[in-house]
C-alpha cells in the first residue's frame, strides 16, 4: 500500500514572529525575542530586551551565560503575571552586529 503525498509531507510549524517583550499579546503563538540573559537556573533563562523581562523555560538545561545577548525562539504562554515562553531554540547573538540586525528587522516589518 503506497502513501499519499499528503501523508508523507512533514507539517510545517507556524513561523516565529519577532516581538519586543512588552508587545506580546494573548493571540501570539510562536515568537522570537532578542535580549540579554539576566538570570539563569537549570532550564530557565530570564531575558531582558529593554522593554520587559520574560522567563523562558526549556525542556533541558541550556548553555547561556548571564549578560550574554541571545535570540530565543519559542511559544508564548499566558500566566497570571503576564507571559512566559516555552523555549525551543536559544541562539548566541554575542558577536552579532546589532545595528545591522535592527535594520534588517525593520525592513522585514515593512
Amino acid at each position: 500500500m503506497s502513501e499519499t503525498p499528503e501523508a508523507s509531507t512533514p507539517q510545517r510549524r507556524q513561523a516565529s514572529i519577532e516581538k519586543k517583550i512588552s508587545e506580546i499579546e494573548k493571540n501570539d503563538v510562536r515568537l522570537r525575542i532578542v535580549g540579554l540573559v539576566i538570570d539563569k537556573k537549570d532550564n530557565v533563562v530570564v531575558i531582558d530586551d529593554g522593554t520587559g523581562k520574560i522567563n523562558v523555560v526549556f525542556a533541558e538545561p541550556v548553555q547561556a551565560e548571564v549578560n550574554s545577548r541571545v535570540r530565543v525562539f519559542g511559544q508564548a504562554m499566558p500566566t497570571e503575571d503576564g507571559f512566559e515562553m516555552q523555549g525551543e531554540i536559544l541562539q548566541d547573538m554575542t558577536n552579532a552586529d546589532m545595528e545591522l540586525y535592527k535594520k534588517v528587522s525593520e525592513l522585514e516589518k515593512k
